[in-house]
């Protein structure tokens, strides 16, 4: 017998629980903050960690935000005053769902989900459920709905052991630019963005390839956005294969100018492997969709999420990660074929307007209602 559906007096109540939210930078704290901002079925309340500038940017976001000290850090003892600020919040805040963003958040959510009823929606990534296992078999099974970014994260899901079924993919967003106009660039550039802190990403391998791709295209540069503690190793690595001259180490830049190198780039490359030691690796990779946007083709791993968010000779190339010959040479036929550039950058931008934000924040939002449904009420 179907439950009878409870009509709410006003919009039903949200409340997302994440250590991670901007200022501070990141793919994690974009999707958060994303489906936060777009989702405009609920009274949304969020609770995240403290951060530097955090109060500047509540007040400029226009977000209902409570901010928790991070003490010991996201992964430490601020999870633990995380999740107990936020079982504080919702017995006022009374949430009829929780959007559990981060498995550490997961047992504050069961605890709502104790004491309110509250309907309990678990966001998964991939680096997350190797490194603690047993917590993402846990926040899997307390959760009413998981949702994972990818089919390879929802594979770790259930390697877990957790055996719930109620395991839904929804890929991560992309924020459309407003000019895709591609720019000229004085040499052909290979342009990479990501964090220099996860080896896994493959910037060694980037490394041991330039040399190779000069040899055919031999103005070719290849500029790395991005910084971190692995910067000094890459920038040795580069010096001992004869590559600095052709390799450009920019570290953190604004917004504006990482989106002119956007427009600048030939190609977008990022082989991402599996790490070692049953680690997961990258759980979808938005930036080979933030390339596609502006119209960009990518080389990528042919491992883990990125086999979810790039087509394979439609909107990119997958390639073995740990063969710098096969990435160079991939690289190099998309710097020299420009035919086959276009044709990938367009259907990369094609594929982008499918995974625009409002898009998937709606797409999310279904699954959240789904489960405010399941409940016996309705908005």
């Amino acid at each position: 017998m179907a439950p009878r559906r409870r009509r709410l007096a006003g919009r039903p109540r949200l409340l997302i629980i994440t250590p991670d939210f901007p200022p501070t930078p990141g793919g994690i704290q974009t999707v958060v903050h994303r489906l936060a901002s777009l989702m405009d079925a609920f009274e949304t309340r969020v609770i995240a960690l403290d951060g530097d500038d955090a109060r500047d940017f509540d007040d400029e976001s226009g977000l209902s935000v409570q901010r928790v000290g991070a003490g010991g850090g996201p992964r430490g003892a601020g999870a633990a005053a995380l999740d107990a600020a936020a079982v504080r919040a919702a017995l006022r805040f009374r949430p009829n769902v929780t959007l559990s963003a981060h498995i550490v958040a997961s047992p504050a959510a069961a605890a709502i989900r104790r004491l309110l009823g509250a309907r309990t929606v678990q966001l998964f990534y991939a680096e997350e459920i190797a490194a603690k296992p047993r917590l993402a078999a846990f926040a899997a099974r307390q959760a009413h709905q998981a949702i994972a970014i990818s089919s390879y994260t929802a594979g770790l899901i259930d390697a877990t052991g957790a055996g719930t079924a109620n395991v839904r993919v929804i890929a991560p967003g992309v924020d459309l630019p407003e000019d895709a106009t591609p720019l000229p660039a004085p040499q052909p550039t290979c342009l990479t963005i990501a964090r220099l802190r996860e080896r896994y990403k493959g910037h060694d391998v980037m490394v041991r390839a330039f040399p190779l791709v000069r040899a055919k295209v031999p103005d070719a540069q290849w500029i790395v956005i991005g910084d971190g503690p692995l910067r000094p190793g890459l920038e040795e690595l580069a010096r001992s294969h004869d590559a600095s001259e052709a390799i450009s180490f920019l570290g953190r830049v604004s917004d504006a100018e990482r989106n002119l190198w956007l427009r600048r780039a030939a190609l977008l490359a990022m082989p991402s492997r599996l790490p070692g030691g049953g680690l997961a690796g990258e759980g979808f990779g938005i930036v080979y969709l933030e390339a596609g946007a502006y119209g960009k083709p990518v080389v990528a791993g042919a491992v883990g999420g990125a086999i979810d968010a790039v087509l394979e000779g439609e909107t990119g190339l997958l390639v073995d990660p740990s063969d710098h010959v096969a990435v160079a040479e991939a690289v190099t036929v998309l710097m020299r074929d420009e035919p086959l550039s276009r044709r990938m950058g367009a259907a990369g931008a094609r594929r982008a307007r499918d995974f625009a934000w409002p898009l998937v924040a709606g797409r999310v939002q279904d699954v959240l209602l789904e489960e405010l449904a399941a409940s016996g009420e309705v908005a």
